[in-house]
């Protein structure tokens, strides 16, 4: 075990950030900025997804074939890779399904770096360092996506002012790319080659792994509640997960077009800093109400918390001349209630999953999540481009009555006294 885990451990979760804000927020961003329509960015980025929707169903493989230490390192020199293909690829005449190919590529890649990273933190410390350090963990996690929704953001809306988009784009991911794989080099040198981290299929066969994973998966399928449980990690975030596909749009379209008419720059500042900022303070403002007065007594807060925060938008879809001030304070009104009310699905999950086999339970869980994430933002662009972005705002917000449904049916089947 590393007697050093702060030589690894912000480094490793600041780098399983960074591909998954990029495939998920940076590239709407960027394709909106080139021109791409709303319909187009919404279908396709939902499908980037993917991936995290059937992770569980590859992760047996991580284990059976070399070690996570290797995996981690080369999927941190892949995806460095990748980030410098989409660079290239930026100003090509078919740049949309090019660069579409290259940010599948890394969410995959990114994908299996996060079973890698997850099961090498596990067995490169200690149970008691793992709870030293998961706070840690978490907020270098979220200063990735200040690093990437924010700060790659803005560098390409300040290189726009002097150079075409494509250019400006190009030069943001070629950075990017650079600084990944400064982190894939520093990984070389600092990850602890850790006494259980081996290959698990030179012990174990290959029939003997699978079919524990499919005993696994049918024994989440039978727990108790499964059908309400599914509901609600199926349709909690049904509205966010419209929402979040055209939020950038909409701070970038013009006023014509019904929005906020900001430049890529205030863009990655609003929404990708003081937006990012404020979902942290969020998340760490549910988790301490939840340590207080349990996960039952503030599930529905909080699911109400998450709904009534969406209305920010509608509020500006009729206000698109506020000032920067005033849309700083709707994002952050916004993307606090998002912190705080998503806590609680989150530890809705591990409390679901919890009992035997508990962590691959989670794992399933969030693989569902995730295909509650894609589906509805595979439609949003083309209802938004249909009603407009007024519209579009307020039928999210009343699609928030599904989030106070499913949490109204699962709030009974948990314990008085869980704090998860």
């Amino acid at each position: 075990m590393s007697q050093k885990p702060a030589l690894w451990v912000p480094s490793l979760f600041f780098a399983e950030g960074i591909p998954y804000v990029v495939v998920m927020t940076v590239a709407v961003i960027m394709y909106k900025c080139l021109g791409i329509s709303n319909t187009d960015i919404a279908l396709y980025t939902a499908w980037l997804y993917l991936p995290w929707v059937i992770k569980p169903f590859w992760s047996p493989f991580v284990d059976i074939f070399g070690t996570k230490r290797r995996w981690i390192l080369c999927m941190q020199w892949a995806i460095a890779a990748s980030l410098a293909a989409v660079a290239l690829t930026v100003p090509a005449a078919g740049f949309f399904r090019l660069t579409l190919g290259c940010f599948w590529l890394m969410a995959f890649l990114s994908a299996t770096h996060d079973i890698a990273a997850d099961g090498f933190y596990m067995l490169g410390l200690s149970e008691r360092n793992q709870s030293l350090w998961v706070g840690i963990r978490t907020l270098f996690y979220r200063l990735a996506m200040i690093a990437g929704q924010g700060g790659v953001v803005v560098m390409a809306g300040y290189i726009s002012k002097y150079h075409p988009e494509a250019v400006a784009w190009q030069w943001s991911m070629a950075v990017l790319s650079g600084m990944f794989a400064l982190l894939a080099l520093w990984h070389s040198f600092v990850l602890p080659h850790c006494r259980d981290d081996h290959n698990e299929g030179a012990h174990r066969s290959v029939s003997d792994i699978l079919h524990e994973f499919w005993d696994t998966i049918a024994s989440f399928f039978v727990k108790p509640g499964i059908v309400g449980a599914l509901l609600f990690m199926l349709l909690y975030r049904f509205p966010e997960a419209q929402l979040v596909k055209l939020i950038g749009p909409f701070l970038l379209d013009t006023r014509e077009a019904g929005g906020m008419a900001l430049d890529t720059e205030l863009v990655g500042f609003a929404y990708g800093t003081v937006g990012v900022i404020a979902l942290i303070v969020g998340g760490i403002s549910g988790g301490w109400l939840v340590s207080v007065y349990g996960l039952r007594r503030c599930l529905m807060p909080m699911a109400w918390s998450m709904s009534l925060t969406c209305l920010t938008f509608v509020y500006l879809s009729f206000a698109t001349d506020s000032s920067l001030w005033m849309v700083n304070i709707c994002v952050a009104i916004e993307q606090f209630g998002y912190g705080f009310g998503t806590t609680a699905y989150t530890l809705y999950l591990i409390h679901f999953a919890h009992g035997s086999r508990s962590t691959s339970h989670y794992a399933i869980a969030t693989g569902i999540m995730a295909l509650g994430m894609m589906l509805p933002g595979m439609v949003s662009g083309w209802i938004e481009e249909l009603v407009g972005y007024r519209t579009f705002f307020i039928y999210t917000s009343i699609c928030c009555i599904i989030t106070i449904a499913v949490s109204a049916i699962v709030r009974h089947r948990i314990a008085p006294a869980s704090r998860d």
